[in-house]
């Protein structure tokens, strides 16, 4: 079965407040849903329409699972903890 992705993207610095307080949420949460991190970095090399600002990758048993925890209450409550504390583009897509 294909893994699920999730891509979170930087497009500038978040609020260093509203971002601790989502990532003390946001990581348990990934965690709880089976979630892989496998990068975590403000070392980007942006090219075309891109922004070198944070970028995470996590991996995810299967794209069903990767939404699961996007929609699921847990990873819901750290969404509200950023409360618009960073301008991300967000994608979740599957592999193959």
């Amino acid at each position: 079965m294909p893994k699920g992705y999730f891509l979170s993207a930087h497009r500038s610095p978040a609020d260093p407040e509203k971002r601790q307080a989502y990532l003390n949420l946001a990581g348990p949460a990934i965690l709880n849903s089976n979630g892989k991190i496998l990068a975590s970095t403000n070392e980007v090399d942006a090219h075309e329409n891109g922004v070198s600002e944070q970028t995470v990758l996590v991996e995810f048993e299967s794209l069903e699972k990767v939404k699961e925890f996007y929609y699921g209450s847990d990873y819901q409550l750290a969404l509200k903890a950023l409360d618009g504390g960073a301008d991300r583009d967000i994608r979740i897509f599957e592999g193959k």
